[in-house]
């Protein structure tokens, strides 16, 4: 990826549940790693396995007129 440019991803979560109540909050964490579940993301582009140096990662998530960032989220009505 070039920085400073802009990509669209759409990102398939696995199932999962909550029930949120009145009050209740949610919140999106987004990062370029999902570590211990997969190994960590070096950030540099190159094999993971061969590469000993670390890069910081810097994400933006873009919610202007031009750049229409979401989540949407299923509704299971209360029985």
């Amino acid at each position: 990826m070039v920085p400073g440019e802009v990509y669209e991803f759409t990102i398939e979560l696995l199932a999962t549940s909550n029930l949120f109540l009145p009050s209740h909050r949610i919140r999106l964490d987004v990062s370029s790693s999902d570590f211990p579940h997969f190994d960590r993301n070096h950030n540099t582009g190159r094999e993971a396995w061969q590469d000993a140096e670390l890069m910081t990662a810097h994400q933006t998530v873009y919610h202007d007129g031009k750049h229409s960032s979401r989540i949407k989220l299923p509704l299971v009505p209360r029985e």
